[in-house]
């Protein structure tokens, strides 16, 4: 009997578990589908997002609620009819503007190398505003021109190309829709019929769109102008009967003349469920449009698989409210039918020069021929005031300086000198000589006598009752002759005289350093003589007015 034990297996890998959930993801993997919803603000674009996710509708009339991204993301899952299997998760990008800061954004969260295949580009107008849709329609699908071009990869190719086909596919084998059932699989003729003028000239990678009109229920409402609701976008005033609905019609014809242009359906909303429901069928059935079938041996052309969420809806082009033109159904006779004399190889041409910008030489615009058709009576703003540009400070500064240096009033010094006088310089400080010149030094001597003879003294002290003390104070506030003696040179320059016996005054001329310091000099004795009269002057009047003063006057007298 063998007692030796069993070898141990073989250890597992270590990517065992990796494996595992791999195959397990990739089996159970949920495709994605992105829809870019485009358009400028207020245009009805957040209520469209809200359809296509099967969300309930935001609160319009909350202002304060609404709040604007730079780029908007949401998303839901998609079901099937039973609500029982997951099919696709759905997201929806939405941009505030047509602003290139938020449109170029998009490529980062939806490159075209990956996403091309599984993308709806929706656009959305705005019907308070229809003179806008054409400039807006341009904005527009020129970005998607651009967002296709991507980094010009190999892969990114391969994919505009097998995009394209599907579209053009789409086009070919379309047909409207039926009661009858169809069957999962058929085989149609292998003969394909090539596409009608006009249709699928644009649009190099196959991009779905669809064109979406908001706000179509008030095309037809009682008011007299559209537009001039909570938006504040102004409004456009409607014709009386029918020339208000050729309007309307024109401005169909001519989107369906555009979109037939890129493969695009058009559709109108209005807040009512029932078109939103509408459009949310179509979006899915264009999200999963199966790829261009290829042709078999036989010389017979398989059709495409059976498109899980297929559009029931019929086409109508009579109800100005609930427009759905799907893409494959529409062309230039069916356009030209809703109402006559109008020329849809006219407006296509008128296209291509916008998009060329051509000159108006080599033919007509189609913004210059819409606006012709439907004015643009928005509520502009207000003009801004003429910009006033301020004089540079150092040009007013030097304006003024040179204003000022020719005016002889400019020195306020000026009211302090004689007119009579010439002297332009004095001898102490920064003023003239006239206000140093001692017949004004004697007149001050005359107004101090004169009110110490009327019974006051320079320090409020009254001295009108005694006579000794005004002579004392008359005697003491005017100094002696001989102390107002000053050098000849000095007493020329103040304009006066020292004594009788001295020579006639001299000119007002510059002296020389000497002669200023014994002008300074006799200047300095003289102020100082005068204030130490007057403080003698003050000593008398405060020795008199004490208790001791008062009791010698008496005694005395």
């Amino acid at each position: 009997m063998d007692n030796s034990r069993p070898s141990s297996p073989d250890a597992p890998p270590q990517d065992l578990w990796s494996s595992i959930l791999d195959s397990v993801s990739t089996t159970r993997s949920i495709p994605s589908k992105q829809i870019i919803l485009l358009g400028e603000p207020s245009s009805g674009k957040s209520s469209l997002a809200s359809a296509l996710l099967q969300r309930p509708p935001p609160d319009e009339t909350k202002e304060e609620t609404r709040i604007d991204f730079a780029i908007g993301y949401d998303w839901a899952d998609v079901r099937d009819d039973a609500d029982e299997d997951t099919l696709a998760r759905l997201s929806v990008y939405t941009v505030p503007s047509s602003a290139p800061s938020f449109t170029a954004l998009l490529p980062h969260f939806v490159p075209p190398r990956t996403s091309l295949p599984h993308t709806l580009v929706v656009i959305a107008l705005d019907w308070t505003r229809p003179w806008s849709f054409i400039e807006e329609l341009e904005t527009w699908l020129d970005w998607v021109e651009k967002w296709v071009k991507g980094d010009g990869s190999r892969e990114l190719d391969i994919a505009k190309e097998e995009n394209r086909e599907r579209l053009q596919a789409h086009w070919q084998h379309y047909t409207e829709p039926s009661s009858e059932p169809l069957p999962a699989t058929a085989t149609v003729s292998g003969t394909v019929l090539p596409l009608g003028q006009g249709t699928l000239t644009h649009n190099s990678a196959g991009v779905p769109i669809v064109v979406v009109c908001t706000k179509a229920d008030l095309i037809d409402e009682g008011n007299d102008i559209i537009g001039s609701g909570p938006s504040g976008m102004g409004g456009m005033v409607k014709g009386k009967g029918g020339e208000w609905e050729e309007r309307t019609d024109s401005i169909m014809q001519i989107l369906r003349t555009i979109c037939l242009k890129y493969g695009a359906g058009l559709f109108y909303t209005t807040p009512q469920p029932t078109t939103l429901q509408v459009l949310r069928q179509y979006a899915l059935h264009t999200l999963f449009m199966p790829p261009a079938p290829s042709p078999s041996m036989g010389g017979e052309v398989v059709a495409p698989p059976r498109n899980p969420f297929p559009f029931q809806t019929k086409p109508n082009a009579l109800d100005r409210d609930r427009i759905v033109i799907p893409a494959g159904w529409d062309s230039w006779g069916k356009i030209a039918v809703l109402r006559e004399g109008f020329d849809a190889r006219l407006w296509g041409e008128a296209w291509e020069n916008d998009l060329e910008g051509a000159d108006d030489d080599d033919g007509p615009k189609a913004t210059k021929l819409y606006a012709s058709l439907v004015p643009d009576l928005s509520r502009k703003p207000p003009p801004l005031p003429p910009l006033n540009n301020p004089t540079p400070e150092q040009v007013f500064l030097a304006k003024n300086y040179d204003e000022n240096a020719k005016n002889p009033n400019r020195d306020p010094r000026g009211a302090f000198r004689n007119p009579n006088e010439t002297a332009s310089a004095g001898i102490v400080g920064p003023m003239g000589s006239s206000s140093f010149t001692l017949p004004n030094v004697e007149r001050a001597l005359t107004e101090m006598e004169s009110s110490a003879a009327a019974g006051t003294s320079p320090l409020n002290v009254s001295v009108g009752n005694d006579p000794a003390r005004k002579l004392a104070s008359r005697t003491g506030a005017r100094p002696p002759p001989s102390t107002l003696s000053v050098p000849t040179a000095g007493a020329a320059i103040l304009g006066r005289s020292t004594s009788s016996t001295s020579p006639a005054p001299l000119s007002a001329t510059t002296p020389n350093s000497a002669d200023d310091q014994t002008q300074h000099q006799a200047l300095k004795k003289f102020f100082d003589d005068l204030i130490n009269k007057r403080n003698k002057v003050d000593d008398k009047a405060a020795t008199a007015k004490s208790p001791d003063g008062d009791g010698g006057a008496d005694g005395g007298s």
